[in-house]
């Protein structure tokens, strides 16, 4: 079993930054594929980014290339993710997402384990 708890969401600005962390319970959290999900109000929760167990591949949808960052430290349990240049369209409950893998899933019905999401929203 793997508890996930996100926190850094917040409300910002257009163009502002901010940096979500996911910490997981499981020692062993490095044997996990982990991943960002994020659902807007009234949409279907989608895949943001996710990063191998060994953070040596990444992957992001198309939308937030070049402007968010996941990364991954194994010492601390702890997934992060950066978000740089944000814009309404960001506004949405964020999620972290793990599943024991050592392929890159970016699909929501590929994960075991989720946590309770935490909030961003952009105000223009």
């Amino acid at each position: 079993q793997v508890q996930l708890v996100e926190s850094g969401g917040g409300l910002v600005h257009t163009g502002d930054s901010l940096r979500l962390s996911c910490s997981a319970s499981r020692r062993k959290s490095a044997d996990y594929c982990m991943a960002w999900f994020r659902q807007a109000p009234g949409k279907e929760r989608e895949f943001a980014a996710a990063i191998s167990w060994s953070g040596g591949n990444t992957y992001y949808t198309d939308s937030v290339k070049g402007r968010f960052i996941i990364s991954r430290d194994n010492a601390k349990n702890t997934v992060y993710l950066q978000m740089n240049s944000l814009t309404p369209e960001d506004t949405a409950v964020y999620y972290c997402a793990a599943v024991r893998s050592t392929w890159v899933a970016t699909r929501v019905e590929e994960y075991d384990y989720w946590g309770q999401g935490t909030q961003v929203t952009v105000s223009s």
